[in-house]
């Protein structure tokens, strides 16, 4: 589906795992949006896409001429089966088209792919409070603060917050589920 400035959003494919995997490198080794200290190889995102899918949840690219600028996916919220129903948003755009639109084109089609596999809450746990790029982009989309973990992880020689947004899906909590 045509979007933003150019850009595309459709299902990612095995093949767009190695562009994925240079975006969320660059975020791992110089930004604070992952937690994570050692960029995982090709093999393990190959491993992480495809538990996505597995889950029958998506996983999004945003393209610009051909080229992968961006991507986004849910996971579960948490693994007991009280959360089925809750999921954790995770986007990453390459460092050179950041604030250029790929996170606004990617969040509303993970917000409504989501809500169409019947799940009623997103959470966005956005890493380090100064990320106020993602927290605007979340806002934008109808996201609310839900709380801030102080000095909740460690890297780059300094303490970092998680910042936890969250929006209703669909119906939200208003009635229950049918499964």
């Amino acid at each position: 589906m045509a979007g933003v400035s150019g850009l595309i959003v459709r299902a990612s494919t095995e093949a767009d795992v190695a562009r994925c995997a240079e975006i969320y490198r660059h975020h791992v080794l110089h930004g604070t949006a992952s937690f994570e200290v050692d960029p995982p190889d090709l093999a393990e995102m190959k491993k992480r896409r495809a538990a996505v899918l597995d889950l029958g949840l998506p996983h999004l690219v945003a393209e610009r001429a051909g080229r992968v600028m961006g991507y986004a996916y849910a996971g579960n919220w948490r693994p007991r089966p009280a959360y089925k129903f809750s999921v954790e948003d995770s986007i990453y755009i390459d460092n050179e088209a950041v604030g250029q639109g790929v996170g606004k084109a990617l969040l509303p089609v993970l917000i409504e792919q989501c809500t169409a596999a019947g799940k009623r809450q997103m959470v966005a746990v956005i890493g380090d409070s100064a990320q106020t790029p993602s927290i605007r982009l979340h806002a934008s989309c109808g996201f609310e603060m839900t709380g801030t973990l102080k000095s909740i992880g460690f890297k780059f020689g300094r303490w970092l917050d998680s910042v936890l947004m969250q929006r209703a899906l669909g119906v939200g909590d208003t009635t229950p589920p049918l499964a």
